[in-house]
């Protein structure tokens, strides 16, 4: 019987293990680096021009739905982080690649549309139950299969007669693998994360999508990916495996159990899910034919398994009662979308406003302080050391340092300014009508409020400090883009983290800036 390192060495010595391209393989090395600044990313993705066209172009698309073109990678880095811009270079790495030789009965563009299926489902099922980074699941979901391409490629006909012996069963296909081959492929694809030098926020989900239960490691924040990429890969199997009913009521049964989604949530999910896997085919250049809703899959895979036993006013009869359910599920959500639109404005965490919901705010303050010929601040602000402070309370701690320090903010700031999540740990502020001076002001004041509030949780009282950077659009003279506004701001949030954290700093034109500290 081999073992799981006999079928690796097969892997190697067949050259079964795809290629990265070379922009992927340096961008995965230097994002895991601090030191890393939007500048050094965004020159190594422009050397490859028809990559950082294809990356223009699902930037400037629906996916995003920004209100303004991004012209440029430097600024596409800057609006979307480094995550966002990882995840796509390793989209079109991987969807781009060329077809190696595998045996004739892998459907190589039929796993690459199930893949883009699942990486889609995942972001859709992430904004339902998690404030985490949609970016680590989608690019997880995409190549969490990855492992069943390589083993198609180092084994071709055996590999086709287990594809054919488990028809479409994804269990049975993972016990034939360990029984004839020595290791499945979710086995096979955490291993190959590995040796692309993947961080662990990739390799492990990978590993571990088929078995969520089997992750015991007490990290919140990986359970809870791994559990997404799981739900992502069964709604990609009632979409793809032709046997949508054996993954309905698991997706159901474990999406209520994991998460307690409750039914209008889950029927959601489900009725999103085609027509957003089309547009994301067209953004990353897979051509996928039309295909039907999932609950039509689900419909017309009931129909053929009653059809047999069933009279024609029997068949009629089921097809009206079907119509009037999916009449009544499109009922309730036009009534849930109602809702989500009016929350969708807001961060989940903190209840404040989201990434979104600044970048369209921050272009209408720049038009009307164009218009006015006003003032316009910005404030860029950074809880400090605060993956340390994770590390050593916990995440749970962390979340609520987060909702603490925003309602705190709120408080200080004027009620015409706003204060909106950028991400992680970091918070941005928009003053209208306010100069360098009085940005100034604002800002040592909410940093003194910070520094000066005891973060009562769960019986401890914690202590933490910000950084804030300040940045101003005069009004008049040469417009400024909204990206180079949030680039001086940063440039400023970066003076303060090297001149000691705690403090508020200005931009200052040609201040010496070249890399960021968290």
């Amino acid at each position: 019987m081999p073992t799981k390192e006999d079928v690796i060495q097969r892997v190697i010595e067949t050259g079964s293990l795809p290629t990265l391209s070379t922009v992927a393989s340096k961008l995965i090395n230097i994002t895991g680096k601090e030191e890393t600044t939007i500048y050094d990313i965004s020159k190594l993705i422009a050397q490859d021009v028809s990559l950082s066209s294809k990356i223009l172009k699902v930037v400037n698309s629906s996916f995003y739905n920004f209100p303004n073109e991004v012209g440029t990678i430097q600024q596409a880095v800057a609006i979307l982080g480094t995550n966002a811009v990882r995840s796509l270079v390793l989209s079109f790495s991987f969807l781009n690649m060329e077809r190696p030789q595998h045996g004739e009965g892998f459907n190589y563009g039929r796993f690459w549309e199930e893949s883009l299926a699942a990486a889609v489902a995942s972001k859709l099922i992430m904004a339902k139950v998690s404030d985490g980074d949609p970016e680590e699941v989608f690019t997880v979901s995409l190549l969490q299969n990855l492992g069943k391409l390589i083993l198609a490629c180092a084994y071709r006909e055996e590999y086709d007669s287990l594809l054919k012996e488990a028809a479409g069963s994804e269990k049975r296909l993972l016990e034939l693998e360990e029984e004839h081959l020595g290791a499945n492929h979710a086995y096979v694809g955490g291993e190959a994360a590995k040796r692309w030098n993947f961080p662990e926020s990739l390799v492990i989900p990978i590993a571990y999508h088929h078995n969520p239960d089997a992750f015991a490691d007490d990290n919140p924040e990986m359970r809870t990916n791994i559990r997404v990429v799981h739900l992502a890969a069964l709604l990609a199997s009632i979409m793809y495996s032709g046997n949508p009913i054996d993954y309905h009521a698991p997706f159901r049964e474990r999406a209520q159990k994991m998460f307690r989604l409750d039914t209008a949530s889950i029927d959601n999910i489900l009725e999103q899910a085609s027509g957003e896997v089309a547009k994301a085919a067209n953004y990353f250049g897979l051509n996928i034919e039309g295909t039907a809703s999932v609950p039509e899959i689900l419909q017309q895979a009931n129909i053929e398994l009653s059809l047999l036993n069933m009279s024609y006013e029997q068949i009629n009869r089921e097809l009206v009662q079907s119509k009037m359910q999916l009449e009544k599920l499109t009922a309730e959500l036009e009534e849930k979308n109602a809702y989500l639109e009016e929350i969708a404005s807001l961060d989940g965490l903190t209840q404040i406003y989201n990434h979104r919901y600044f970048q369209e705010a921050l272009d209408k303050e720049i038009s009307r302080s164009i218009r006015q010929e006003n003032e316009l601040s910005l404030i860029l602000a950074d809880i400090d050391n605060f993956k340390k402070f994770n590390d050593f309370y916990g995440h749970q701690a962390g979340d609520y340092v987060l909702k603490e320090l925003a309602s705190l903010c709120t408080e200080v700031i004027r009620e015409y300014d706003l204060m909106a999540r950028y991400g992680g740990e970091e918070f941005v502020f928009i003053l209208p009508e306010t100069n360098e001076k009085e940005a100034l002001l604002v800002a040592e004041k909410l940093r003194s409020a910070i520094e000066q509030h005891a973060f009562h949780y769960d019986g401890e009282d914690y202590r933490v400090t910000s950084s804030f950077g300040v940045a101003v659009f005069s009004g008049t003279g040469k417009p400024m883009k909204k990206t180079e506004l949030i680039e001086r701001a940063d440039k400023a949030l970066y003076t303060a983290k090297k001149k000691g954290r705690n403090r508020v700093e200005p931009y200052v034109e040609k201040s010496g800036w070249f890399g960021k500290s968290k």
